[in-house]
């Protein structure tokens, strides 16, 4: 479960044309930082049983959903994932990790 971008459909002469709503680095890295905070994410039960995990936007009292699961045990799982996900990638900014040196 990872959230990459957003991506609209046009059609034109009957091709499909791909339109990216493209964000500055600044706010994929905002984006990020919201991502990998758990409070940012919910769960709900669906109408079929289903549960659906949900991120809040940044700024708008609006919610996206990102997947649905089967028990609540496995919607957890897969929040814990993302939030681990954007996490690392906050921690990659940073640089390369040295594991090890040489002399």
């Amino acid at each position: 479960m990872t959230y990459y971008y957003y991506k609209t459909t046009k059609t034109w002469n009957g091709q499909p044309q791909y339109i990216q709503k493209t964000k500055t680095e600044d706010e994929t890295i905002d984006l990020w930082k919201h991502l990998a905070d758990k409070k940012n994410w919910r769960i709900v039960q669906l109408p079929n049983g289903y549960f659906q995990t949900e991120y809040r936007d940044i700024e708008e009292d609006k919610w996206y959903d990102v997947t649905r699961r089967e028990t609540i045990e496995s919607a957890e799982a897969a929040i814990d994932g993302s939030v681990e996900h954007y996490t690392k990638k906050i921690d990659f900014l940073k640089g390369p990790k040295v594991i090890k040196t040489f002399k």
